[in-house]
């Protein structure tokens, strides 16, 4: 049985063995193994990795689209990356272009490998981990603690942050 998909305008076809497949004929194998580092499940099933940028790019599958959230340029990279301009231990500078992206990882997250990091993985990281967890369904005063159950403890680090979680829409 297939079922067809459609993420960021292309179609896809589910087949049985869970591939997807774009209907021009490539195949789409680009999620992540649920048991690697970083990599959060999220209720609906999505799996999307943080990630710590000052430590070493971890082996295996590399992502094929990341959200960096620093208060610089990241360094280029061999996949497709947004920017989000988001301070270390503060909000990002443009809160609409910040939900506007996390609303694209959320629906690609579906069929590829989504990375989400800044500097040390955690307070931006899981500050934007949580915002996707209210897009997944998780009631905003119930995100914080699903991303420090299920990602890291000390997620999301500053009141700021938490209250930007808690308004999230």
């Amino acid at each position: 049985m297939e079922k067809e998909k459609t993420c960021q305008g292309k179609s896809y076809v589910q087949s049985r063995k869970e591939e997807f497949i774009i209907q021009e004929g490539d195949t789409v194998t680009n999620t992540w193994e649920p048991t690697s580092s970083g990599v959060l499940r999220l209720p609906s099933g999505r799996l999307i990795r943080g990630r710590a940028l000052r430590r070493p790019l971890l082996p295996g599958p590399q992502p094929t689209f990341a959200l960096y959230l620093l208060g610089h340029r990241p360094s280029p990279v061999a996949w497709e990356n947004r920017w989000i301009h988001w301070p270390d231990f503060w909000l990002p500078i443009n809160r609409d272009t910040t939900a506007e992206a996390l609303r694209e990882a959320w629906e690609r997250a579906e069929f590829e490998r989504v990375e989400i990091a800044c500097g040390g993985g955690n307070g931006r990281t899981g500050t934007a981990l949580a915002c996707l967890a209210v897009i997944d369904g998780v009631p905003n005063h119930q995100a914080v603690a699903y991303i420090r159950q299920h990602y890291a403890p000390h997620a999301v680090e500053t009141p700021w942050q938490r209250r930007f979680v808690s308004r999230f829409q």
